[in-house]
């Protein structure tokens, strides 16, 4: 068996690859593994809108119980409610049935520590090891010793209200669209906007099971563009399907994408006195006009490889409080332990209210530069031609002091095709076009 876990959980289509038994499996090995030595651990467990979520939560919640654990099921909800509920409640560990803004065939499986955070490599690692030597040494109890499944009723309350807690304000007086994605965010976003006292114009909040992400929220943003300018909303939000990535919409229609929300958040939480270490974190394939922007404003920018969980761990290691990905998967580590879409919404809402500026005038701290993406075909045993050849090492080096920091070159391999990636940000379109194609024809002769 290859590694069952990928970046962000146990992932495929459901009912094909990942199936009920594997979702027992991992239930009862998950429980085993993230609370051994509790005495009736309680594991919380949550899920977007998808379909296959009531299939695969009656499997997993049945190995939970398998091994004595008490299952505590929380519904429909968003992946950073799992993470913050399970520290607020005492869980031992929680899981999200989710395929975040995957098509509604997928869904996955993620655990969370009972700190609320997405787990280590060596513990997923363990969890795939004890399922492969068929549960071994994994208890069987019986009769009071089999574990108890609890509805907590109230789990959505409680998290918008922490939600909610994260500004001292009121939004009385913004009229915002919201783009639930049909996802886990359909129920709390509009009742947690109105709430604050904003007026709430929502879209795709009317979940069937197989609608989640059609054609809608953060991953098909066009719908919102045009619902806020036709509306007359002072900005428009919008999820994925289970709500941990929330992108923004401007007033007049522009999209505001994850590098223009931690700038204007950056650029607040520093004139608050939060910004600890003058400090944010953002990953490789954040836009060199973030860099720009900030450097303008004194912030300090640590970059990480692609993936939120990168970014999770540089802020836990070095003590920086927000950090994310241009998707907007943007991390408060003074609020949750995770991407939280619903909290993200909040403090840019709450910022816009407080600043009495528009959301287009606030984003202009930061100039997108224009972007090209060329893929240069290259045998799998050559992905690292880029580095070793002097040719083209020195070609990327001329183009660098070209651009005299005013863009750069970012050349990633493929995980999983024969292919290098080469990217170019700069100030002309035309010119960064044709520079990454020559680049990438060089790359691919000098690979033959």
């Amino acid at each position: 068996m290859g590694r069952m876990f990928g970046t962000d959980g146990v992932r495929g289509i459901a009912n094909d690859e990942l199936t009920a038994d594997t979702a027992y499996s991992l239930g009862r090995a998950g429980a085993y593994v993230l609370t051994e030595g509790t005495h009736k651990p309680k594991i919380l467990v949550g899920m977007d809108t998808r379909i296959s979520g009531y299939m695969l939560e009656s499997s997993l919640v049945a190995g939970i119980l398998s091994v004595g654990a008490e299952a505590i099921c929380v519904g429909v909800i968003p992946t950073p409610a799992v993470a913050y509920l399970t520290r607020k409640y005492g869980a031992d560990a929680g899981v999200v049935i989710s395929a975040s803004h995957n098509p509604v065939e997928y869904n996955g499986i993620k655990f969370f520590d009972g700190k609320g955070y997405k787990l280590p490599d060596e513990l997923e690692d363990r969890i795939q090891s004890v399922i492969e030597n068929n549960f071994e040494g994994v208890p069987c109890p019986t009769g009071a010793d089999i574990g108890r499944k609890v509805v907590e009723k109230g789990a959505l309350e409680d998290y918008m209200e922490f939600a909610k807690n994260t500004i001292k304000t009121d939004l009385k007086g913004l009229k915002v669209a919201l783009d639930c994605a049909n996802g886990a965010a359909y129920k709390v976003a509009v009742e947690a906007f109105r709430e604050l006292g904003a007026e709430v114009l929502p879209i795709n909040n009317d979940p069937d099971g197989i609608n989640i992400n059609k054609n809608c929220g953060s991953t098909h943003p066009g719908e919102l563009m045009e619902y806020v300018v036709k509306k007359g909303c002072d900005l428009g939000l919008a999820f994925d399907g289970d709500a941990d990535r929330c992108l923004a919409v401007d007033e007049k229609g522009n999209l505001i994408n994850g590098d223009f929300i931690m700038a204007i958040c950056g650029k607040n939480m520093k004139k608050c006195g939060k910004l600890d270490k003058n400090t944010v974190v953002v990953t490789v394939m954040s836009n060199m006009g973030l860099f720009i922007a900030m450097d303008k404003e004194g912030i300090n920018l640590v970059k990480t490889k692609v993936g939120d969980r990168y970014v999770l761990e540089e802020m836990l290691k070095k003590g920086y409080k927000i950090g994310g990905e241009q998707s907007g998967h943007i991390i408060f580590l003074d609020y949750n332990t995770t991407g939280d879409g619903l909290v993200t919404a909040i403090q840019l809402s709450a910022i816009v209210k407080n600043s009495g500026k528009t959301l287009s005038q606030l984003a202009s701290i930061m100039r997108e530069l224009p972007q090209v993406l060329v893929n240069a075909a290259v045998p799998n045993d050559k992905k690292n031609i880029y580095i070793e050849d002097s040719e083209i090492s020195e070609e990327i080096r001329k183009i660098e002091k070209k651009m005299d920091g005013k863009g750069r070159v970012l050349i990633r391999p493929s995980g999983t095709e024969p292919l290098v990636r080469v990217m170019l940000e700069g100030e002309d379109q035309k010119e960064i076009d044709e520079i990454a194609h020559s680049l990438a024809k060089l790359i691919v002769e000098k690979a033959k």
